[in-house]
Formats: structure tokens, sequence, C-alpha cells
């Protein structure tokens, strides 16, 4: 009784972060749209934020309760989901063809920030300075979108966006943008709690619960981007999509988590070795063999995409077996 009870309870927790993040981003974005920001920064950086709000609340308020290994394995096993899994399986069911100059960056510093977290965790922890030094790269990729819908945006027709600025549409988006952040954190406290729980029950490591179950449920909104990219024959939007995310759970969460720590992310002793042998490394090959063959055929292949997709099934194969 007291397994399912906790089951539902973790359930519950992922369906209040995914469904609390959906109207935290719709009332973000039509407050930046009713307050006069340009519709191409509030692409470039709000939306991007916002859609990540999932993984960073539940890292945080890991680390918060001194549950690292559920922080780190969200932020880490979240961009191996998005990449083995996610885009996996975009570019399995619709290849896409991209330009190299908007996709290089991006591309680029998403592989550049995986394999620096990694060497800069390879001592076992994430001090204050490496934080900012990560940060630096998170700062650079917001940089580079707002320069990139700035020469889109030049490029084509400017777009007035007009948004409903009645009483009673502010009235929705305030208690929408209130109740999505209340759904974020009590969700995200029943997950972190119910996840720890649920991992002692059943013999194993926070570790795997976050790397897994945890991981991919924060990346639900992903998932779905992906679907709806499918069926409208849109595979570049879900990718786009999926770099912004990947970039901002690499070069944001951990860092919070270690000035919220206070001062130094530790990896525990009992899970360093997965932590800094497997799970990094399987990221940061992940979002190479997303990046490199694309840079250099300009192009995502279906085979690519059945790679990245064998990778993480054998990665969760080691995972459960170790």
């Amino acid at each position: 009784m007291e397994l399912f009870l906790t089951i539902v309870l973790f359930l519950l927790g992922l369906v209040l972060i995914v469904k609390g993040g959906d109207w935290f981003v719709d009332a973000a974005s039509w407050m930046a749209t009713a307050s006069g920001i340009p519709q191409f920064i509030i692409g470039a950086t709000i939306v991007s934020i916002a859609t990540t709000m999932p993984e960073v609340i539940v890292s945080t308020m890991a680390a918060t309760e001194g549950s690292t290994e559920m922080a780190i394995g969200n932020a880490i096993g979240s961009v191996t989901a998005n990449t083995g899994l996610i885009m996996a399986l975009s570019v399995i069911f619709l290849p896409a063809v991209i330009k190299r100059a908007q996709f290089a960056p991006k591309g680029l510093l998403m592989v550049a920030s995986c394999v620096l977290l990694w060497v800069l965790c390879i001592d076992g922890q994430l001090s204050v300075l490496e934080s900012v030094l990560v940060l630096v790269l998170f700062a650079l990729f917001i940089f580079e979108n707002v320069r990139s819908a700035k020469l889109e945006t030049a490029s084509g027709e400017p777009q007035a966006v007009e948004v409903d600025k009645s009483k009673k549409a502010v009235i929705k988006n305030v208690i929408l943008f209130v109740l999505g952040a209340v759904c974020l954190v009590v969700g995200s406290d029943l997950l972190v709690d119910n996840g720890t729980k649920l991992a002692q029950m059943i013999g194993v490591s926070e570790r795997v619960i976050a790397i897994t179950m945890v991981a991919i449920g924060t990346s639900l909104p992903e998932l779905v981007t992906a679907i709806t990219a499918i069926v409208k024959k849109q595979s570049s939007m879900s990718v786009g999509n999926i770099l912004g995310a990947n970039i901002i759970d690499i070069t944001v969460i951990l860092p919070l988590c270690a000035f919220i720590s206070g001062g130094a992310l530790t990896i525990t002793p009992g899970s360093l070795t997965q932590t800094v042998y497997l799970d990094m490394p399987i990221c940061a090959l992940e979002t190479a063999i997303a990046v490199v063959p694309t840079l250099i055929f300009k192009k995502f292949h279906k085979l690519q995409g059945i790679l990245m997709l064998c990778v993480y099934i054998a990665y969760l194969i080691v995972t459960f077996t170790i």
C-alpha cells in the first residue's frame, strides 16, 4: 500500500510539473508581449528559459533538501533524454535539413557546455568559480539567441503581435502565472520526496531514479513539442527547442544548485564513479552525435537518430545493471 501511494504521489508530482510549466510559460509569454517587449526577445529568452522551469525547479528543490544525487541526475539525465530519446525520435521520423549558420553556434555551444561541465566535475564537485564559468556559457547562449533572432526579424517582414489586454485577460494570466508557479514548486516537492522514497523502497540509488523517471518526466514538454513538430512536419522546430533546453539545463541548473548548496555542489562518493565516468560522458557523446555529423552534412540523417536512440537504450541497460 505504501509503495502504491508513493508511486501515485510521484506521478502526481509529474503531472503538476508538466501542467504547471505549461501555464507558467503561456502566462509569462503573454505578460512579456503585453508589456511591449519585442517578440524576438520573448522567443529568444523568456520562452527558452520558462520551458526549462520543470528541470530547474526539481533540481534546485532537490539541492535545497540535500538530495544532490537527484539534483545532478535530473540535470544530466534530462539532457541525455532530450537528445538520445526525444531528438532521436524526431530525427528518425522526420530528418531535417538545417541552416549551418543558425545551427552551428547553438549546437557547438551545447557540446562545449557538456564537455566543460564534465571536465569541471571530474574532481567530484562544482565550485562557485567553476559555476560562474559555466554561467558565462549561458550568457553566450542568450546573446546568440538575441543576435540570431534580431537578424531573422530584420530579414523578414516585421510582425506586430496583438494580445488581449482586457481586465479579464490580465486577471486570467496573473492567475495562471501564480498557479503555474505553485504547481511547479508543489509538484517538484512531491517528485523529489517520493522519488527518493521510491529509490529506497525498490533498492536503487536516487541517481537511477533521477536520470530515468525524473529526467524523462521533466522532459515531457520537449517530448510533446517533438510529437507536435513531427505531426506538423516541422522537425527543425523540435530540434531548436531541444538545443535551447539542453544548453539551459547544462549551464544553469548545476551552478544554481552549487550556490544553493553553500558554495560547492559535491557529488556523493556513492555515485561519483557512475556520474563522472558514465552519465556525463554519455551525455557529451549523445550531443556530439547530434551535432558533428549534422554540421558536416548540413542535415540530420535517420541513421544518426537510430544511433542516438541505440546509445540511449544501451545506457539505460547499463545503468540498471551496474
